[in-house]
């Protein structure tokens, strides 16, 4: 009939268990000997014609928001847009244009979102003051809540068997 060879567990198990420790130290040393290679890396600096506009390329982008990002300056982004940007930037410095120029034409084009910093005017009223009045708003709400819901909470008094139950319980902890 069937004829089953009788298969050496345990062997089989260390045989297992010693190849998935071989490969465990591997990765150990692949892992160590690549660590130090990683403080080489850096970020590639942009190859500039003139080091001079560069500079006020960077401090002036420096100040100005990546549309695309929102949370990050138009210098540190990598965005294709932001990119973009810093080309049109990097133009109209070389046409010799002051940095108070460049920015009003970014507001002008693109609003004043585009500034970090944005001026105190009439339409950014709600981007300086927003935050305290939706902070004001939530605890006024928060307040009018909390008495609200202390007036509905009724306190129903306990009967006279409740009473002594609760007393009871109280006099048993203490004793513990």
């Amino acid at each position: 009939m069937y004829k089953f060879k009788a298969i050496n567990t345990f062997a089989l198990r260390q045989c297992v268990d010693q190849f998935f420790k071989s490969i465990k130290q591997l990765t150990i040393i692949f892992y160590v000997t690549l660590l130090p290679l990683t403080s080489f890396a850096n970020e590639a600096l942009p190859v500039a014609e003139d080091p001079v506009l560069e500079k006020r390329l960077v401090e002036l982008s420096e100040n100005l928001r990546c549309l695309v990002c929102q949370n990050e300056s138009l210098a540190g982004s990598r965005a294709d847009f932001a990119i973009d940007l810093r080309r049109e930037i990097r133009e109209q410095m070389k046409a010799n244009k002051s940095n108070e120029e460049i920015i009003d034409f970014l507001v002008a084009r693109y609003g004043d979102f585009v500034l970090y910093n944005p001026p105190f005017k009439a339409t950014t009223v709600l981007l300086w003051f927003g935050p305290l009045i939706l902070f004001i708003g939530a605890t006024t709400a928060l307040i009018v809540y909390l008495r609200r819901r202390r007036t509905q909470i009724d306190d129903i008094p306990l009967s006279e068997s409740q009473r002594l139950k609760a007393e009871a319980l109280i006099e048993k902890i203490n004793k513990e």
